[in-house]
């Protein structure tokens, strides 16, 4: 038996993907999934001078990326569902046929007021403390005078009924009322044709059979006015949840002035699609035990509306690093993490090595990254000339001033130069034969040899540079940090 439930993520092609509309994209996907039933994406394009272009296809590339195709809507193969076109800007005429039948049952009137009358009403009004809304001057109009003058430039707003009680009955929030005089007599359709959102957002989920609307919660205001409407058309109002926001660590709301925010410039950054979806899932749902890292199925599986909170979701960006860190170092597949690294890794550095040797270079770093990019600041060690190496740090200073570094930096020269072949289990086997019979041990050993080979006080196991560096270049190190000796 198909289920009934019919989920929508319905963006605006108006330029990169909040990460907001993707935490919406994914909620909706997930309670769809969960419940057998059908995620549907729908292009809302009615505001024409906001159109961005590529915006459909840089949506449907992410949302391929992130595995939240939808079941029905825009692909790159074109458009598929039985409930199409899903472009608002190729529904026109449906808008119009219910406008028309808004306009004879007089539960929405056209408006020709013009722009200056408008902007003098708003401002007289605002000069008296009065709320800024439309003072319903054309509604006095008679169906026959309005329908005279339908040729004129015109809206159409709708009627919002006197003195009535508007109630909201949301999954997340519960029973929510409005009042009806709080409420303007929004526009339906422009002058140009379209529809505003509001008209063409209750036509189309009605006509696509959405059966819950799950969104944002800056739309709860305009979900009171979709509930008119429902009304006025007659048709039966879909079940509403409206999400957290997404907030800044100051509380305040998340947005491009205080850093990336576009899904965009988090997968671009080296972020992992499986992290961002854990992520994104967590700011405002959890599931009933403490568990914090998800596969999708298993978001699937525990998904519900009803373990969604009402209050907002701070987009900690650390606990993203770290996230994004669990599945780099020990969730995806050494594959894929070799593949990502690959990729991440800057073209300008000059290095003669081998794809094999990068992996091994990149696998003997990962526990050291949170996200792809990182490589980029590790690998540093591997391509800095050793004449390049500054010893006039407080700390590399007091490690350079242990005394048994001249003989430990001269053992290291005549065992590596006497091995027959050199990799990372005979230089380990060095060291240890070092600390067995010369008795240095500790910090002198470990922390002595790093800063002779790198120059620095952390970094990768050092047996990594045996495997990729020769004979030479390992003594050549040694030989010139024995000579920075102080």
């Amino acid at each position: 038996m198909t289920s009934s439930i019919r989920a929508r993520f319905a963006p605006s092609p108006t330029g990169y993907i909040h990460v907001g509309s993707v935490r919406t994209a994914l909620y909706n996907y997930l309670f769809a999934k969960k419940n057998k039933g059908t995620y549907v994406l729908r292009v809302e394009d009615t505001d024409q001078t906001r159109k961005v272009d590529g915006s459909i296809e840089n949506l449907l590339d992410v949302m391929n990326k992130l595995s939240l195709a939808s079941d029905e809507g825009p692909s790159a193969q074109g458009q598929t569902g039985d409930f199409g076109p899903y472009y608002q800007s190729e529904r026109l005429d449906l808008y119009q046929k219910y406008i028309e039948q808004m306009i004879e049952s007089k539960k929405a009137y056209r408006c020709f007021c013009s722009s200056e009358r408008l902007d003098e009403m708003r401002i007289n009004q605002t000069a008296k403390g009065l709320p800024t809304r439309y003072d319903r001057k054309c509604l006095s109009l008679s169906i026959e005078e309005s329908n005279s003058r339908a040729n004129e430039s015109h809206v159409v707003r709708l009627n919002v009924p006197v003195n009535e009680t508007i109630l909201v009955d949301d999954i997340i929030r519960g029973k929510i009322q409005f009042k009806s005089e709080e409420i303007d007599d929004q526009v339906l359709l422009k002058s140009d044709g379209f529809p505003t959102y509001h008209f063409a957002n209750v036509v189309d989920d009605h006509l696509m059979k959405i059966s819950h609307v799950i969104r944002g919660e800056e739309w709860l205001l305009s979900t009171a006015k979709h509930v008119l409407l429902y009304q006025a058309l007659s048709w039966e109002t879909p079940k509403f949840a409206h999400l957290p926001l997404l907030l800044n660590a100051d509380k305040s709301k998340l947005s491009k002035r205080q850093g990336d925010v576009a899904v965009e410039d988090f997968l671009n950054a080296g972020y992992l699609e499986e992290a961002l979806i854990n992520f994104l899932a967590l700011l405002g749902w959890h599931g009933n035990t403490d568990q914090e890292i998800f596969t999708l199925d298993e978001l699937i599986e525990q998904f519900s509306l009803e373990r969604v909170s009402k209050s907002g979701a701070v987009f900690d960006r650390e606990k993203l690093d770290w996230m994004n860190g669990q599945y780099l170092k020990n969730i995806i597949s050494e594959e894929r993490y070799l593949e990502v690294v690959h990729k991440a890794l800057d073209s300008s550095f000059d290095h003669s090595f081998t794809k094999a040797q990068l992996d091994k270079i990149f696998l003997a770093l990962r526990s050291k990254l949170d996200k792809a990019k990182d490589i980029n600041d590790h690998f540093q060690v591997f391509v800095t000339p050793f004449a390049e190496f500054d010893y006039s740090g407080t700390d590399i200073q007091e490690v350079m001033a242990i005394e048994s570094n001249e003989l430990l930096f001269s053992l290291f020269m005549d065992e590596i130069d006497d091995a027959e072949t050199l990799d990372s289990a005979t230089f380990k086997k060095i060291m240890k034969s070092i600390q067995k019979e010369h008795k240095i041990k500790g910090k002198a050993l470990f922390m002595s040899s790093r800063v002779a080979l790198t120059g620095q006080m952390h970094g990768p196991d050092l047996g990594i540079l045996a495997d990729v560096f020769t004979k030479e270049e390992l003594i050549a190190r040694f030989d010139n940090a024995k000579l920075k000796l102080p």
